[in-house]
Formats: C-alpha cells, sequence, structure tokens
C-alpha cells in the first residue's frame, strides 16, 4: 500500500469531520480502546470499519456496534487477522466495494440506524420499570 494513502487528518469542526468519511475507503479501528462513537460516525457514512476486539469492555465496543450492524466479519480478534483484513480491504477493490454496499444497505434495516425503534424500545423497558414499581 503506497503511504500516501494513509492521511491523518487535522481537526476540523464536526460537520466537516464528518464528510471526510464520504471519501475514505475503509475506518480502522484503535487498539486497546476500541472505536466508540467513530465507529458510528463511519457506518452512519457509509464507511466501512474494521474492528478489532479485545478482552474489556473499551476494547469490545466496535464489535458490539459492527454486530448491530450485520457486519460481524469486520470483527477480528487478534493484531494479525486485523492486519490481514485490512490490507485485504485497502487492496482488493471488489471485496470493499463489496463489504460499501452492505454498509449501505445495513442503515435500511440494521438496529444501529433505527433511532426510533431504538427510542420506542427504551420507552417500554422505562414505562414497565415504572408499572412495575407502582404495582409494589
Amino acid at each position: 500500500m503506497a503511504q500516501e494513502r494513509m492521511i491523518i487528518a487535522p481537526r476540523l469542526p464536526q460537520a466537516q469531520h464528518l464528510a471526510r468519511y464520504k471519501v475514505a475507503d475503509l475506518a480502522l479501528d484503535t487498539n486497546p480502546y476500541t472505536s466508540h462513537t467513530t465507529a458510528s460516525d463511519a457506518l452512519w457514512n457509509d464507511c466501512p470499519l474494521v474492528g478489532l476486539c479485545g478482552e474489556t469492555f473499551a476494547a469490545r465496543v466496535s464489535g458490539s456496534i459492527l454486530t448491530a450492524c450485520g457486519l460481524p466479519d469486520l470483527i477480528t480478534y487478534s493484531l494479525a487477522d486485523y492486519e490481514a483484513l485490512a490490507f485485504r480491504l485497502a487492496t482488493d477493490r471488489a471485496a470493499l466495494d463489496s463489504v460499501r454496499r452492505r454498509v449501505a444497505a445495513a442503515k435500511q434495516s440494521a438496529p444501529l440506524f433505527d433511532s426510533e425503534r431504538f427510542a420506542r424500545d427504551l420507552e417500554t423497558i422505562y414505562s414497565s420499570l415504572l408499572n412495575g414499581r407502582a404495582r409494589e
């Protein structure tokens, strides 16, 4: 991979920062503290993310996010697998394009992208908790 393809971007206002995902080929997870909002931001903007899960909560968030998108094949559990997947997607345009299409399609049905359903489900949980306490 050509070194000039790796870009470390400067800090920008949020809207400009998020717009950069539209031109990025791939988002790479961090280790040992995995991407949290960054993972969601990338996926919301149709940018595939290669996740690297560890043993702690903070090291497993990106895996949960990718699972909620129906993209568990983008989760890795070792540095060697992480590097291999990132390299494959960076060098195999057909594979990357396929993953990009799956990320875009997930926005139509995956739980991560259904904020209204999440709010309704959370309201239902709160209501059941309140109703349960009211009976005590």
